[in-house]
């Protein structure tokens, strides 16, 4: 069967494993960094539930590398984040945030430190090649920026452990949270980590050479389906649940660390520089206006995800806006992360909120929503949703 040509042109770049994905059913696209991303495998919510019940493969090849080699590697890559990355081992994976010069969020990688100086930011949505080498120009130090040829797939999902061990061999599972290992399979070069885009056990599988992502593609899926293994998308639903964070949504250049409650990833008193060192001292002595939180949105289900920003008002006054919002099937609510003054920020604070169906009313809550501690990703445990309903 031939399948019929698909695309907007040459200037969208399409994953090395496009063509298997519309083979096994992706029915839309959405664009990020520039390249396709497959975001509709049929029912998102039959998405979710394959994802939390047994395991799903995704195409996350949108998430480009930035490689950042050279005598001054380390030490340029520290320029780039408030977070400190002096104890990071080689093999090691951190969650960074990178800032500009007033603190504001350019993006949420992943770094996988892959060499005492040789690194890769694995991206969110936002052009961190050209920050990185235009930071590098004159930054008098003696580093290589680069995009390699590099693409990952998120294996994702209480089923992952026993799909790569079947893959990989039992050693597999000696490879901690947030670890990486070099490997092969079938001769395929790979990195592979237990991370992932989902709040669920999981592992990212970077393939470091395009020409066989048809074949690592059918491999997986070859192994996994009668484990239960399904053709997939990362879950909007999932995700908002764990209090993930989606770039350009949930954050932005104009949002800080501190708004977020990212104060972890913010080492101010390391004696190393970084980019927006000084404005984020001023931030946290002056205190933020804002902040994010969670919300529990009254009403029926909703049909999807706001495609919109929905207006937040309280007592009157607009505060804030809802960010991401979903109805979770499993916690039987609609759910939202919102950006809201700090006077609205409160526990319990009852809001109202203007969506695109009309005026709801909706209250503050904990978030995340489910699994706070990340107990399913770090460990793999089984988590009863009432208990964190």
């Amino acid at each position: 069967m031939q399948l019929q040509d698909f695309g907007f042109g040459t200037q969208i770049r399409k994953s090395p494993y496009f063509d298997a994905t519309v083979r096994w059913g992706a029915q839309g696209f959405s664009v990020y960094n520039h390249m396709y991303i497959p975001r509709d495998f049929g029912d998102p919510e039959q998405n979710f539930w394959n994802l939390v019940n047994d395991a799903i493969l995704c195409d996350v090849a949108v998430e480009r590398q930035v490689e950042i080699t050279g005598p001054d590697a380390a030490k340029f890559t520290q320029m780039l984040t408030p977070r400190d990355l002096s104890t990071m081992a080689v093999g090691q994976c951190k969650y960074v945030l990178i800032t500009n010069a007033e603190g504001g969020i350019l993006n949420d990688p992943i770094l996988l430190k892959l060499g005492e100086n040789h690194f890769w930011l694995s991206l969110a949505d936002s052009d961190i090649l050209l920050w990185a080498q235009g930071v590098a120009v004159h930054s008098g130090l003696d580093v290589t920026i680069t995009e390699p040829d590099v693409s990952p797939l998120q294996l994702q999902g209480p089923k992952s452990g026993e799909i790569m061990q079947e893959l990989f061999g039992e050693e597999i599972m000696d490879l901690r949270y947030y670890w990486f290992i070099e490997a092969e399979l079938d001769g395929i070069p790979l990195i592979v980590s237990r991370t992932g885009w989902s709040s669920e056990l999981g592992y990212e599988i970077y393939l470091r050479d395009s020409t066989y992502g048809d074949a690592l593609w059918e491999r997986i899926m070859a192994v996994g389906m009668p484990m239960g293994l399904k053709p997939g998308h990362t879950s909007t639903i999932r995700r908002i649940e764990g209090g993930m964070l989606s770039y350009h949504a949930d954050a932005d250049i104009s949002t800080n660390p501190f708004e977020l409650g990212f104060d972890r990833l913010v080492n101010l008193d390391m004696e190393a520089d970084f980019i927006g060192k000084f404005a984020l001292q001023r931030i946290r002595d002056i205190g933020v206006a804002r902040k994010q939180v969670g919300l529990i949105i009254d009403g029926e289900p909703m049909s999807g995800p706001n495609t919109a920003f929905w207006t937040i008002n309280h007592q009157g006054e607009t505060v804030g806006k809802v960010t991401s919002a979903v109805y979770s099937p499993r916690l039987k609510k609609n759910i939202a992360l919102a950006m809201v003054a700090v006077e609205a920020a409160e526990l319990g604070t009852d809001l109202e909120i203007l969506t695109h169906t009309g005026e709801t009313t909706a209250t503050v809550v904990e978030k995340p929503f489910f699994d706070p501690r990340k107990q399913i990703a770090a460990t793999g445990a089984a988590i009863d949703a009432q208990a964190t309903a």
